[in-house]
């Protein structure tokens, strides 16, 4: 049973929910000194499928987005709830609700499908970026509903060999740029194919608080300053 402890401690189905994940295609976020920076791979499953169709950063609010490593039925679901979350709080207050608080929402909504019957924990993990009063914030959520703050981190396949080569790569007076050139080169590494612009997402955010997915042209660009 989901709700149900196993004999070491462990709640067993969330193990299983990060191991879906660590199957996922890569993501990651950087935060730099003057926005953040979220890139992830983006791969067709057949030459047939129109790939302008599959997106997997997407905005959560103006001034918030995020991505994800998983399933993505299981993402649609939270990103619908998220942005419905976050129209409700600009339409009380007029203003664009704080990222810690969007994130805290998703998280809490991940936490309770791992304590609820006839329920599943969702099969993703998450990394949101946004910027707002306190600055450009990058934030990772688990299945198991548990979120930390980050200066950069990864999600999905070869995880690990990624956030290793993040430590050695980041460092907290990088601009927005050099976090671009970072993300990419972080991708490039566990690459097994040419890297394109049509085969990369990217989306940034940056002191104007508005946060956007870069166009294939624009990340062609990069590609061909990070070569």
């Amino acid at each position: 049973s989901l709700t149900t402890f196993a004999p070491s401690g462990k709640l067993l189905q969330i193990e299983y929910a990060l191991n879906r994940v660590a199957e996922g295609r890569p993501a990651l976020g950087i935060k730099a000194k003057n926005g953040v920076v979220l890139a992830t791979e983006k791969k067709v499953t057949s030459p047939l499928v129109d790939e302008t169709t599959l997106r997997k950063i997407e905005n959560l609010s103006d001034s918030v987005g995020m991505v994800y490593a998983g399933m993505p039925p299981d993402y649609r679901g939270l990103l619908s709830r998220g942005r419905k979350q976050a129209q409700q709080y600009f339409n009380m207050y007029r203003e664009h609700q704080p990222v810690s608080q969007l994130v805290r929402e998703q998280a809490a909504v991940m936490q309770e499908f791992t304590q609820s019957g006839g329920v599943r924990p969702f099969g993703i993990s998450l990394m949101i970026a946004g910027y707002d009063d306190s600055g450009p914030q990058l934030f990772q959520v688990d299945p198991s509903g548990s979120y930390f703050a980050w200066k950069a981190s990864a999600i999905g396949k070869n995880h690990v060999n990624a956030k290793s080569f993040l430590e050695k790569r980041y460092n907290e007076d990088m601009e927005l740029e050099d976090a671009i050139h970072t993300a990419i080169l972080t991708l490039k590494e566990g690459f097994e194919e040419a890297i394109t612009a049509e085969n990369i997402e990217i989306g940034v955010v940056g002191i104007d608080r508005k946060f956007r997915v870069l166009s294939p042209a624009e990340v062609q660009d990069y590609l061909g300053e990070v070569e």
